[in-house]
């Protein structure tokens, strides 16, 4: 299965305030537009608080 590339991912995220959580990020996502593959990423992503923008990439990474 194809991942999601970080840059991809944050490209949806620019305008988030952190900390956020798992709820935050995938809705502003979606707002700004974000589907496929790097949208079904921010839902696998672990339910929690994230700190950065690094934080989101990395759950990104491991649950791909």
């Amino acid at each position: 299965m194809a991942s999601a590339n970080p840059i991809q991912v944050q490209k949806y995220l620019s305008g988030i305030d952190y900390p956020a959580s798992k709820e935050d990020i995938v809705a502003t996502a979606e707002k700004e537009g974000a589907e496929g593959e790097v949208l079904d990423a921010l839902k696998n992503i672990p339910d929690g608080e994230y700190d950065a923008p690094t934080a989101v990439s990395s759950a990104v990474s491991d649950a791909g």
